[in-house]
């Protein structure tokens, strides 16, 4: 019985320290936030963000991981926003050097730039970076499909990254909305 006690505790604690959820507003002002209903205008905002066209295969892929987050039903047919994004960079660097210096492995950094528009007035940018490694193996198919996995594996952490900002920005927008209504 003392060890649920201990399971319990840290569950309290988390619950006192005012974590609270980005993509879901509370209706209520008890404690918990199911109460039956959520306000889910934060996620239907974000559905209204038009991802434009990102060159390479590399921002295909990342246009797509964007769409998923943001507007999992599609691509607004009347969209409010326009997100624009950008590969700026993506660098490789040798690493794990043999004795007759060749490379076993390669780190790639990718670095993105973005920008959403409300008609002509730029709302939010910023920049997300993320990086990647892969093995160069004997098997140049191998290293090509580890590449691969590589490239896959940046693009969702920088589509988490640029639809976790873009939440941000809109809870706060909702937020201040509130903040200005309780006056």
């Amino acid at each position: 019985m003392l060890h649920k006690r201990y399971i319990l505790l840290p569950l309290l604690l988390i619950a006192a320290c005012g974590f609270e959820p980005l993509y879901v507003e509370k209706k209520h002002d008890n404690l918990w936030y199911f109460d039956g209903e959520f306000d889910t205008s934060i996620s239907q905002e974000m559905a209204k963000v038009k991802v434009e066209p990102i060159n390479d295969r590399f921002g295909q892929l990342l246009r797509n991981n964007l769409i998923d987050l943001l507007s999992p039903k599609g691509q607004p047919k009347e969209p409010k926003y326009r997100l624009f994004v950008k590969l700026d960079s993506k660098t490789e660097t040798n690493q794990a050097l043999r004795s007759d210096i060749t490379a076993t492995r390669k780190m790639v950094k990718y670095h993105v730039s973005y920008y959403m528009m409300l008609e002509t007035e730029k709302l939010l940018s910023g920049d997300s970076v993320a990086y990647s490694s892969y093995d160069i193996l004997a098997n140049p198919y191998s290293t090509t499909m580890a590449k691969k996995k590589g490239d896959q594996d940046a693009v969702t952490i920088l589509a988490n990254d640029i639809s976790l900002r873009l939440g941000a920005y809109f809870h706060s927008v909702a937020t201040n909305r509130e903040e200005m209504n309780d006056f």
